[in-house]
């Protein structure tokens, strides 16, 4: 993983961005304390996308408690 202060980041952020694009990864520093990480964005491994997968099976496996006997015009008197 490649150093990079933010002033360099933002100085070179289009050459940074397709040194990402090829796989590096970047940590930006500021101050000498690291502040960002830069990786490659991969769509197949990305947590949030499994993480809805699996609370979307959770909530179809879930029977419906309690009874809607409201309305919508209910909620807004």
């Amino acid at each position: 993983m490649r150093t990079m202060s933010a002033t360099d980041a933002n100085r070179y952020f289009s050459s940074l961005l397709r040194d990402v694009a090829r796989g590096e990864e970047i940590l930006v520093v500021a101050r000498g304390k690291p502040v960002a990480k830069i990786l490659p964005f991969d769509s197949a491994s990305s947590e949030r996308g499994s993480a809805r997968v699996a609370l979307l099976e959770r909530l179809r496996g879930q029977t419906p408690t309690g009874r809607r006997n409201w309305t919508r015009d209910d909620l807004y008197d």
